[in-house]
């Protein structure tokens, strides 16, 4: 069998995850043989199209046998999907459910399918992390990922999904990174009403989110405020080993919930099908799971 050449394509690299997805799909690459390329679109969809479309515009062959895409913004790279099945390049989506996977695999001679986490249930978990936490409710503080994209919106409906109803939240956007949630709830911060509110708990749905929160604390509450804010549950969501976990550890995390790096799964998937012929199935949805396990976790004095 040809060399394989992969591309995988990330939102960003000022992210902890996407850095996880990026080293574990390298380690994965050279495991099996593989030759790869990570691209970054600084999270930029119009930057992540123009990338992918110069990988499958070169002449055939200098193409990937396959492009592993992480999307951003809500459009999921339909077209630039299109484009690489009709040059005969394979397809996988990461972190999306999107409906052109079916018509696309109707017709596809290579592989198209989608891998995620389980976003839905990642929200469940953070419900039952809250009312282990805050058994007689209270408000969170709720940072949520960008309005476009369905990994944020599938978090917070799987979170209202449980929520226990004398919780109450505060929704803030983020972009996904530490400093987009130390700016939003700095500013956030300065609105008259914010300091009264009598915030319980911070929820975010990634780690460094909620360590964002923290600098924010740390930075714009008044210093005879501080502990208190900074001594209420933070709980993030996808607890990388170098951060998430290690945060978790030294207690600036509560609780985390474990997401593993999904690019693993579609390269080994993808390397299936060139050396089988074997196509995936649709959708492989890969569960998430509470650290520390819900059960263990109690309120705070």
């Amino acid at each position: 069998m040809t060399k394989l050449k992969f591309v995988v394509s990330l939102m960003t690299d000022d992210n902890d995850y996407q850095l996880e997805q990026a080293r574990s799909a390298e380690a994965t690459a050279v495991k099996l043989g593989i030759e790869q390329q990570i691209l970054y679109a600084e999270n930029d969809a119009v930057t992540q199209s123009t990338q992918l479309l110069k990988m499958i515009q070169v002449p055939p062959e200098k193409r990937p046998q396959a492009i592993v895409c992480e999307p951003v913004g809500a459009t999921a790279m339909e077209a630039v999907a299109r484009a690489a099945v009709t040059a005969g390049i394979g397809w996988a989506v990461l972190n999306r459910d999107v409906d052109y996977i079916i018509e696309l695999r109707r017709t596809a001679k290579v592989p198209v399918f989608c891998v995620s986490s389980d976003h839905l249930e990642v929200g469940r978990i953070q419900a039952r992390q809250c009312a282990a936490l805050l058994p007689k409710g209270g408000t969170a503080l709720y940072l949520q990922g960008p309005s476009d994209s369905s990994v944020a919106k599938e978090r917070l409906l799987g979170l209202e999904e449980g929520r226990p109803g004398n919780l109450n939240l505060i929704i803030l956007k983020g972009q996904w990174t530490e400093e987009s949630a130390r700016r939003a709830v700095t500013s956030w911060l300065k609105l008259s009403t914010s300091k009264k509110m009598g915030i319980d708990m911070v929820v975010a749905q990634n780690d460094a989110m909620a360590i964002g929160v923290r600098k924010a604390f740390q930075e714009a509450v008044p210093e005879q405020e501080k502990e208190r804010w900074l001594q209420r549950p933070f709980l993030g969501v996808d607890a990388v080993p170098e951060t998430g976990q290690s945060w978790l550890r030294s207690g600036l995390l509560t609780a985390t919930i474990f997401t593993p790096p999904n690019a693993v799964r579609a390269i080994d998937l993808l390397h299936e099908t060139f050396r089988t012929g074997r196509m995936p199935t649709e959708r492989v949805l890969i569960p998430p799971s509470s650290m520390p396990a819900v059960e263990v976790l109690r309120p705070r004095e």
